[in-house]
């Protein structure tokens, strides 16, 4: 009986167990249920045109995995971004055009998203979505304008527009840096581009279980096109200058990327159900070059007229590649309507059933119809793009009107863009209705956006007491800025301005002023040694002594000064700041009197 009794109990027992095991399985069960929604892969590359890839034509340039892809795709071939860096972000964070939110430019203060406007993360996150990027931001470097501030859980980028410019990590040179994993600084080995995607992939193997959204930003193809040899190599043969051929390899290794990216996810499953877009920021840097000397052209532009910082077709027609096969976005297609990088918020939460509704007024709409083929038409819509890369927007400056079939390109010419997409024949003369329709849109846009246009302010003070760094990377100013390491180094350029500051809380605040970062721990007039280039490297240049002989802070209605020790590594002064919104120089005055913006200032409550 005893044993009868054990035995039962025994049985009792595996059964307990068993049923305990059973919620393991309905945990998979609800993890199928959370991942039905699909993921999202946003791939932005920077300064790469529509002609710098293999399938637009381009004999020379190698993408095998960006051709493949292109073929499996839904492709939109009149697709338009900004004419430069900024623009293109902030657009596709917000869907509103730059000009409405500070980000009209790609420096001087007018490259920082505006922190009431809402991005493309907040929307996401705020449905139940895991956000990261990986990369070029380019849309603010100090709180709450980086990424981490912008609904993007996990961040890790450089600093400013690029690898390498005045706000980024000290010593980076797209090989072996330093990057900010959500603002702390982190090295890593190898190339800048290899450890974007490594770190997506490893991401991703951590968010199986729930949707995510990711912004990957690469910062090449941008200059100096600083590139692994093998892949300049490459390019030995070709008919191509040097920094042609770095640039190309640039693009191959993002190819290379990229074919990793998509391998993995076929292998791990999350291929079918994620939304993979593949974009790029503007026209081509260097993908087309003409030799005065030679008069001979080198590289290929799909035809295009204008490159990067054109408003001709050249400077904002980019290559657009949507894929998802479980969707019901056409595959192995191609359309020709006009569609923009405002356009991607809108329709990316449509796509993925997200109920969106923008508390300001959007330049984007949603596309869902014309990408699943319910219509043919986008109708009859006009869109404006301009290169302002000046300190406050002006009407009329390099402007082009867009719809499906023209452009009107500075008020006056007129391009049929389906019949001659090279912009070769100027039918103004022949369609002035169509001249007067597009300007008077243009007239009525540009009125629209008035009450938007105003500058950014970097909050210092308040409950963060984190020191507070500026970089002459943000000052307004219209002068020529030293907007990369290189420039600081040699002493280029020295430009007066301010910055725009919001003080959180009144108080007493320390200024240090500074000629290098303070991670460098380089003095204010020290020289620096070179850093020998290679074929495939730009070296750094030699640090030239600025003669600094004083410091001053102008902020309000006060006014401070002190001497310039040269050995420190910065010039100190404090003073009582009230609470309110500031117009703030920091300056350095040399042995002759000429006085310059210092290239970094540090704030901190004290």
């Amino acid at each position: 009986m005893n044993l009868i009794k054990k035995l039962s109990f025994l049985v009792l027992t595996i059964i307990l167990i068993s049923c305990q095991e059973k919620p393991k399985e309905s945990k998979v069960v609800d993890s199928d249920i959370t991942s039905s929604k699909p993921n999202v892969i946003l791939i932005v590359t920077d300064d790469q045109g529509y002609g710098d890839i293999g399938v637009h034509g381009n004999s020379i340039i190698k993408t095998p995995n960006l051709d493949k892809f292109a073929g499996e795709s839904l492709e939109l071939t009149n697709f338009h971004v900004g004419t430069t860096c900024t623009p293109t972000r902030a657009g596709i964070m917000t869907g509103r055009n730059a000009n409405r939110n500070n980000a009209w430019h790609t420096i001087a203060g007018c490259s920082i998203l505006q922190e009431d406007e809402e991005t493309m993360a907040e929307v996401f996150v705020r449905n139940g979505y895991q956000t990261a990027m990986f990369g070029k931001w380019h849309l603010g470097d100090n709180k709450p304008f980086r990424p981490q501030d912008r609904g993007f859980q996990e961040a890790l980028y450089n600093g400013g527009g690029g690898v390498g410019q005045t706000p980024d990590y000290w010593g980076n040179d797209y090989f072996d840096d330093t990057y900010f994993r959500n603002g702390t600084p982190e090295k890593f080995k190898g190339y800048c581009t290899d450890v974007w995607f490594d770190e997506a992939i490893q991401y991703i193997e951590g968010q199986k279980e729930k949707p995510f959204f990711m912004y990957l930003a690469t910062n090449a193809a941008h200059g100096p096109f600083n590139v692994p040899k093998e892949y300049m190599d490459m390019y030995k043969k070709d008919t191509l200058n040097e920094s042609q051929k770095r640039f190309y390899g640039m693009i191959t290794n993002i190819d290379d990327n990229f074919g990793k990216l998509t391998s993995y996810l076929e292998k791990s499953g999350l291929s079918e159900n994620t939304i993979i877009i593949f974009t790029t920021d503007n026209g081509t840097a260097n993908g087309i070059n003409y030799n005065k000397v030679t008069k001979q052209t080198l590289g290929y532009n799909a035809g295009l007229k204008g490159t990067k910082g054109s408003h001709y077709d050249g400077g904002h027609r980019v290559p657009f590649f949507i894929r998802w096969p479980k969707g019901k976005v056409l595959k192995k297609s191609k359309i020709n309507e006009l569609v923009a990088h405002v356009d991607l918020l809108p329709t990316l939460t449509e796509l993925v059933g997200i109920e969106y509704q923008s508390k300001k007024t959007l330049d984007g709409i949603s596309v869902v119809s014309l990408l699943e083929g319910k219509t043919k038409t986008i109708g009859d819509r006009m869109l404006v793009v301009d290169t302002q890369r000046k300190q406050w927007p002006e009407k009329g400056r390099n402007p082009c009107v867009m719809s499906t079939r023209w452009r009107l390109v500075n008020g006056n010419e007129l391009y049929d863009f389906v019949n001659d997409p090279g912009q070769k024949i100027d039918l103004s003369s022949k369609h002035p209705d169509e001249v007067v329709k597009m300007q008077n849109f243009y007239d009525t846009w540009w009125e629209s956006i008035q009450s938007d246009i105003k500058y950014a302010q970097i909050p210092v003070g308040g409950e963060d007491k984190d020191p507070v760094r500026l970089t002459i990377h943000d000052l307004h100013t219209e002068e020529n800025l030293p907007w990369h390491e290189g420039q600081i180094r040699k002493g280029e350029f020295h430009p007066e301005g301010y910055y725009t500051i919001r003080v959180e809380e009144s108080g007493n605040y320390q200024f240090n002023l500074r000629r290098y970062p303070e991670e460098s721990g380089l003095s204010i007039d020290q020289d620096i040694e070179s850093i020998a280039s290679t074929p495939y490297k730009d070296g750094q240049p030699v640090g030239k002594g600025l003669q600094v002989s004083k410091a001053i802070v102008n902020i309000g209605n006060l006014n401070l000064k002190t001497d310039v020790d040269i050995n420190a590594t910065s010039a100190i002064l404090s003073g009582h700041l009230e609470k309110g919104e500031y117009k703030l120089s920091c300056t350095f005055v040399n042995t002759e009197g000429k006085k310059f913006s210092a290239y970094y200032t540090s704030i901190e409550k004290l």
